[in-house]
């Protein structure tokens, strides 16, 4: 049966519609695979099921099971009626889902494309043309009743003998995608910021030594080449937090844990601070409990995390540096403070997020506290930021003792 619209779709902007972007048959450049979405949806599209329904029909069984389907999902028969509006398509569109049904796909989905064309009008030619499978992913906009949303929308084709019987389209919040891809230039950004200096000084101290190696003494060539070896070392850093953080999001993070004794973890870290000129021991306050469990832990791993704690503390904090190691009932805790401004409380809870700097744009690159999180997290323990003694932040980790597995 034909289905007749009663009120034609509106045209934005007084454009004409544009030509249709379409994939081509299975195999052929171009093609479109189903949506993730669909793509283990229940046939709907049959010629006929086992009760003689006709081709294109949903039954109440299967329009229920795209409602476990965590993209929105809309099904129609050939001349746009909607045979499915699930669980999640309704949420987007704040629409009852069993209000829809019969209805025309224009009157409750109503897409444009970047041209303000219809879409369903637009589209006409593909749908005529029985080699044409479905429409790659694309943007579209909901010209919705009080705002308009833009989504991610892939179309899919069914056919039988050549003859178009439904047509499925999945449709994604455009945010999440954009997040990433605000997430992948915040990740460029800084690494181009921080590569930029150090490489210049490795390129401007070597071509210098290079062209005038005889004009300088033992002591500039000694000075020249231990600015190179910093720098050097500098991008080693930003290098390995960068594989860092592409582990933790891959959450294949892989801890080698051993017996360790954190104190003489924290002592290294401090003892190389001051050895590499990043503070002077003065500088330091340092509280050692003496009796401490030993703790199963990966001890590579925790003196990142120490290491991350006490740069973000002399980069960003002031005066003194109190560092506090004692044991609990459970395993260890240590706090790093500072005589800072320290956090804004309404900072706190984004403090551990990937590229977050505060006040101080372009001093480091955000990434420290994101991976110190993760890695004490992936031991099991805890990590919170607060207001430290002295007015500044205070970071707190605790850590479980921990035993070796065995069998």
């Amino acid at each position: 049966m034909t289905h007749t619209v009663t009120s034609a779709p509106t045209r934005v902007g007084g454009q004409a519609a544009g030509p249709e972007d379409v994939t081509g048959s299975a195999g052929e450049p171009g093609s479109a695979d189903a949506s993730p979405a669909t793509a283990g949806a229940p046939d709907a599209a049959a010629a006929t099921d086992s009760s003689g329904a006709p081709a294109g029909s949903v039954t109440a069984a299967s329009a229920t099971a795209y409602d476990g389907l965590p993209d929105a999902v809309v099904l129609t028969d050939a001349d746009g009626v909607v045979l499915v509006f699930n669980a999640a398509a309704a949420n987007l569109m704040d629409v009852d889902a069993g209000s829809v049904s019969g209805r025309h796909v224009t009157e409750v989905l109503p897409l444009v494309d970047e041209r303000g064309n219809d879409w369903w009008e637009a589209s006409t030619a593909g749908r005529r043309l029985p080699r044409v499978t479905g429409q790659p992913e694309r943007r579209l906009t909901y010209a919705g009743p009080t705002r308009d949303h833009d989504f991610n929308v892939t179309v899919r084709y069914t056919r039988q003998a050549g003859r178009l019987v439904q047509v499925a389209l999945c449709l994604r919040d455009t945010a999440s995608r954009e997040r990433i891809e605000r997430n992948r230039s915040d990740l460029v950004a800084t690494v181009a910021h921080e590569l930029r200096s150090p490489l210049t000084s490795v390129k401007g101290f070597t071509a210098t030594l290079l062209a005038k190696w005889e004009r300088f003494t033992d002591e500039q060539k000694k000075l020249m080449l231990n600015t190179v070896n910093t720098d050097a070392d500098r991008v080693t850093r930003l290098l390995t937090e960068l594989l860092d953080v592409s582990r933790i999001d891959a959450g294949r993070i892989q801890l080698r844990k051993q017996i360790a004794d954190p104190k003489v973890i924290l002592t290294r870290v401090l003892q190389g601070k001051v050895a590499a000129g990043a503070a002077g021991a003065e500088r330091f306050i340092v509280h050692i409990d003496d009796e401490l469990p030993e703790m199963w832990i990966d001890p590579d791993k925790i003196e990142q995390v120490l290491h991350n704690l006490v740069d973000n503390a002399l980069r960003h904090g002031a005066g003194t540096v109190t560092v506090v190691l004692r044991g609990t009932e459970t395993g260890a805790e240590v706090s790093v403070a500072d005589e800072g401004d320290g956090v804004p409380e309404a900072n706190a809870g984004r403090v551990f997020t990937k590229f977050w700097r505060g006040a101080s744009r372009g001093n480091g690159t955000g990434l420290g506290l994101y991976i110190a999180k993760a890695l004490i997290e992936a031991h099991g323990g805890t990590i919170v930021v607060g207001r430290a003694p002295g007015g500044g932040a205070e970071f707190r980790f605790a850590l479980p003792a921990g035993a070796p597995v065995f069998g």
